[in-house]
């Protein structure tokens, strides 16, 4: 397979038409090799429009909603950034060359370890990773917290992690309705914004359970 004409077919028939226009993330896209994050038996499907069961409850999200989310989040340079429920270290990859720090919550110890190699066999330097069955990391608080997953409502938990003007974005509702919501911090409350219409299962409880 042409990986570099797949990549920018992905951009240009998949991304981009999903209303995903900041030059930015689009850039971090074309140079991050998503088919080097895909698990081995699945890496001919690296570019297709779903999500990837990992055998472990977890999903890889569809390249669009990846890049739709951290569009919405609008990573600073400077940003210190929280990811739960990555899946594979593509997310991961696409928000380190975005932001000054990620850190990654992983409750399985198998996906963490793939997760690593991954990251350092791509020369990424600015990601942690930190393996339990927890929403709460000890690196708080966040300048952006982006749960690629789905909930009824955002879990107290991670909100309590956000820092002064802090971001956050997570998949919420119920099947057949649910959007994906920012969250933004104010001064004395935390503002909502619905941003996109996007269906999503939840976590299996198995994989992780969340402390709320």
């Amino acid at each position: 397979m042409d990986w570099e004409k797949a990549r920018y077919l992905l951009v240009e028939q998949q991304i981009r038409p999903w209303n995903v226009l900041d030059s930015k993330v689009l850039e971090r896209v074309l140079n991050t090799r998503r088919e080097d994050f895909v698990p081995a038996d699945k890496k001919e499907l690296a570019f297709v429009d779903v999500e990837l069961p990992l055998g472990n409850g977890q999903l890889m999200l569809a390249p669009k909603v990846e890049a739709r989310l951290l569009q919405e989040v609008a990573l600073k340079e400077t940003d210190k950034v929280l990811i739960v429920g990555a899946g594979t270290a593509y997310l991961t990859a696409l928000a380190a060359g975005l932001c000054a720090q990620v850190v990654v919550i992983e409750a399985d110890t198998k996906q963490a370890e793939l997760t690593n190699a991954a990251l350092k066999a791509a020369g990424i330097k600015n990601v942690s990773i930190e393996v339990g069955a927890t929403l709460t990391s000890k690196q708080g608080p966040f300048d952006v917290i982006i749960a690629a997953a789905s909930f009824e409502e955002v879990p107290a938990d991670l909100m309590q992690q956000l820092s002064a003007e802090g971001r956050l974005i997570a998949i919420l509702g119920q099947e057949p309705i649910m959007h994906a919501t920012v969250f933004v911090q104010g001064k004395t409350a935390v503002n909502p914004k619905q941003v996109f219409d996007y269906n999503l299962p939840r976590f299996s409880v198995s994989t992780l359970q969340f402390a709320f």
